[in-house]
């Protein structure tokens, strides 16, 4: 017998047994199942743009409790694994990986650069999972997707053109984050930083005695060259 309990030895052993015996699969609990008494749950999938950080552990966490449970209970219980190729924020991580290597995506084409990002999403996306199985969490792994698989990507688009024939999707002008690299972003993608500028006071000369002005501070100087009146509040 060991001198001290090992953990990383037992977790491991009993992980495997867990998955070899089909424990987290979907009929794992059939002998106890009642009819008609299903649960299921889909996982939140973490980016592929790093690796897992303790918010990820808390998700997982709870909804492994919940999935736990409900096999218990007899209900026939599916939560559903996967990851997400999160867009932008995954090539901006390989752009910078290959900027601190002197390349430029441009100078690689665009084959090679995907070829670069589907590297990295088996990297890291093997990483995530093998952090998910760490954890000790149920998911039914033979059924882990991904957000590009051929199947997940046609069931969005086909989920998109319904809701935009139903009218629930529409096309309008609004504000939003743009940048004159990658166009339009997301608020999640967008980093706030403060600035200190500049207050400029401009003289504005009155259209009936050009002799005399009012002066105005504005942080916008370039529309002084458009502007036709200047309202007061006495």
């Amino acid at each position: 017998m060991a001198e001290f309990y090992n953990a990383k030895e037992i977790e491991d052993k009993f992980y495997k047994i867990w998955e070899e015996r089909g424990y987290f699969e979907i009929d794992a609990n059939k002998d106890i199942q009642k009819d008609g008494r299903k649960f299921c749950i889909m996982m939140p999938p973490p980016n592929v743009t790093g690796s897992l950080h303790i918010g990820h552990a808390l998700t997982f966490t709870l909804q492994d409790i919940m999935t736990r449970y409900k096999r218990m209970d007899g209900y026939k219980t599916l939560w559903q694994p996967g990851l997400d190729h999160a867009g932008i924020a995954t090539q901006n991580v390989v752009e910078k990986q290959l900027l601190a290597q002197g390349i430029k995506k441009e100078e690689l084409g665009r084959e090679k650069f995907v070829e670069k990002v589907w590297e990295w999403k088996e990297k890291s996306g093997g990483m995530i999972v093998h952090q998910m199985r760490k954890l000790g969490i149920t998911p039914a792994w033979s059924r882990q997707r991904f957000t590009m698989d051929e199947g997940l990507r046609k069931a969005v688009k086909k989920a998109f053109v319904n809701l935009y024939d139903k009218g629930l999707i529409v096309q309008k002008n609004y504000m939003i984050n743009w940048c004159t690299h990658d166009g339009a972003l997301s608020d999640i993608e967008v980093e706030h930083k403060e600035n200190k500028g500049k207050l400029y006071h401009l003289r504005y000369y009155f259209a009936d005695k050009p002799s005399e002005f009012v002066v105005v501070a504005t942080t916008r100087p370039e529309t002084y060259f458009g502007d036709t009146a200047v309202m007061v509040n006495p």
